[in-house]
């Protein structure tokens, strides 16, 4: 029975990705045509995002959201536990940024056009300095009160724990000037966990830190800035999300 589940859940969400993507394909390319900024794709993204959740019964909840001002652009720095994670942060955040993307999902058929469409930041994770660069112009080119998502790790836990954080996000702000928005995902793991192909159904924290002004910061106090973030993004993370009630 469990491997009937399992083999169900699997074609069940196989099913709507496709479905969802279909529908959405056509008002992104459509959008795209309309809105050079790429803000009109990524708010019809949210349709995508929200459907899947729905349709996996996976219900996100946000706290910390009076820590977004309105209008302003920021770095977002995120742990990842899960792909939920991406459906919950394009979904509860409330506000318009893109990804920094391997160059591979471009390839996706209808996906990977809505991706590009909305203007995310696609790199070469096989050579670093034109991923910087490709980084570098994409941040550039933002629009106004459009933030970038950096998941700090670089790639899902395979444990549940949080990792070392990687560099590039921490150096984007830097030289950006802009401040870095700590994020943390709680709970998205037991949805999902890194090489599952089976959801389960639950629920996922998504927990907004205060902002962080990089100012004050060089590129010689990077290490110092890293600590920082992690730090908030830690004091947040509950791995044991959501925790069963005593009886």
């Amino acid at each position: 029975m469990n491997a009937l589940l399992r083999i169900f859940k699997v074609l069940w969400v196989a099913f709507w990705l496709g479905f969802a993507t279909v529908v959405v394909f056509i008002p992104i390319v459509v959008s795209a045509s309309l809105s050079s900024t790429g803000n009109l794709a990524f708010t019809i993204s949210r349709v995508w995002a929200w459907l899947m959740l729905k349709m996996t019964w996976v219900h996100p909840e946000i706290r910390g959201k009076e820590n977004i001002r309105k209008g302003q652009s920021y770095i977002i720095i995120s742990n990842h536990q899960s792909h939920f994670d991406i459906l919950a942060l394009v979904v509860k955040l409330g506000i318009q940024f893109r990804w920094i993307m391997k160059k591979e999902l471009r390839k996706i058929p209808l996906f990977g056009f809505a991706l590009y469409a909305s203007r995310n930041i696609f790199i070469d994770r096989s050579d670093r300095q034109k991923a910087v660069e490709s980084i570098r112009d994409g941040v550039k080119r933002l629009p106004e009160g459009v933030s970038v998502m950096f998941f700090a790790e670089g790639t899902r836990s395979p444990d549940g724990k949080i990792h070392k954080f990687k560099k590039g996000g921490f150096a984007t702000a830097l030289e950006s000037g802009l401040p870095i928005l700590p994020v943390t995902v709680n709970g998205s793991r037991k949805v999902l966990p890194k090489k599952s192909v089976a959801f389960t159904p639950g629920p996922i924290e998504v927990i907004v830190g205060n902002p962080v002004s990089t100012e004050n910061y060089t590129h010689d106090d990077l290490g110092e800035l890293i600590h920082k973030i992690r730090s908030i993004i830690t004091a947040n993370f509950n791995p044991d999300y959501p925790e069963k009630v005593a009886s």
